[in-house]
Formats: structure tokens, sequence, C-alpha cells
């Protein structure tokens, strides 16, 4: 019924192979105190971030479909295409950085862990970003709701991906110091 690797030490073996969570919000809870409220502002700026781009490239579009007596208007058809693509690759490489954040969460000072307390990396980035959009798209905006009703303040993608979204300043005052001797 439980997994046991190589050695005992899986799932069945009374936890000696798994990991705590990192991040308790009963013991901390300044880690998640607005979390979600500023997620929802990070994403906005995210929004921005990922549209600018897109709407040059629609105003360069037209404009060559102008100058080459529209042919450059079949281009169009590149722009959902390279959207997305554009979206993946932001988000994979911004929570896959050494900041474990996209440029809206470092604005709202908050940073993507998964839940034992790693920093992502681009595949958990660009991942996060395909189940946040899928979950939005059917959920609408009660995908946010499921944040209001866990101590860790996570979203459904989260759960999913075993990821938890906390505030970095915080972290920082969190961490063990140094040993001087």
């Amino acid at each position: 019924m439980a997994y046991t690797g190589p050695g005992g030490n899986g799932w069945g073996s009374g936890g000696a192979g798994l990991r705590p969570h990192a991040y308790d919000p009963y013991q901390q809870p300044e880690l998640f105190r607005g979390v979600v409220m500023r997620r929802m502002v990070a994403f906005l700026i995210d929004l921005l971030v990922l549209t600018v781009p897109v709407i040059l490239a629609v105003i360069f579009i037209a404009l060559f479909g102008v100058v080459t007596l529209g042919l450059g208007w079949a281009l169009f058809w590149l722009v959902s295409p390279a959207s997305v693509i554009w979206a993946i690759v932001y988000y994979g490489a911004t929570i896959g950085g050494p900041n474990s954040a996209t440029i809206g969460m470092r604005v709202m000072d908050l940073q993507v862990r998964t839940w034992y307390g790693a920093p992502g990396y681009f595949v958990l980035g660009a991942v996060h970003a395909v189940c946040f959009w899928i979950s939005v798209s059917v959920l609408s905006p009660f995908v946010l709701l499921i944040g209001l009703f866990n101590g860790r303040r996570r979203l459904l993608h989260d759960f999913v991906l075993g990821t938890v979204v906390i505030n970095t300043s915080v972290r920082a005052q969190l961490a063990e110091p140094a040993r001087t001797w």
C-alpha cells in the first residue's frame, strides 16, 4: 500500500524519507499575511509585462503589413502562439531565476517556494503558469477563494504543484544567522 524505496526510506517508513513542510502557518503566520491580495496585484503587474511586448508585436505587424501592401498581415496568425510561448518562457525564467519570483511578485515582495522550502526552477515556473491559466479559465476568479480557507494561502495550482508563495522580506528575517565559529 505504501511505497518503500531502496533502504526503506519511502512513504511507508514512518515518515523517515519524507521532508516536512518548511513553512508552518501557525508558527510563522507573518510569512502568509496578505499573500492572496498581493498575489492578485502581482498578477496584474505580470499581465502588463506580458501584454506590452505582444501589443508592440501587433503594432509592428500592422505597420509591416502597410509597408508590404498587405502581405505582412499574414503574420498575424503568429501572435497567438507566440504570446503563449512568451508567457510560458516568462514564468519559467522568472520563477526559475535566482529570486524565485516573477517581476510582479518581486514588486509585491513575494516568492515561490516548494512545500519543503526549495527555490523554484524553470519547469516548475512554466507548469505553474499553465496550471494557473487552466484553473482561472475553469473556475474564473473563484480560484482565489481557495486561498482564503487554508493556512498557507495556497491556490488550487499551488496544491497540484506542491508550491507555496511567501513574503520574501519576512523569510529573510527568519533565516538563521550564519555561525561565526
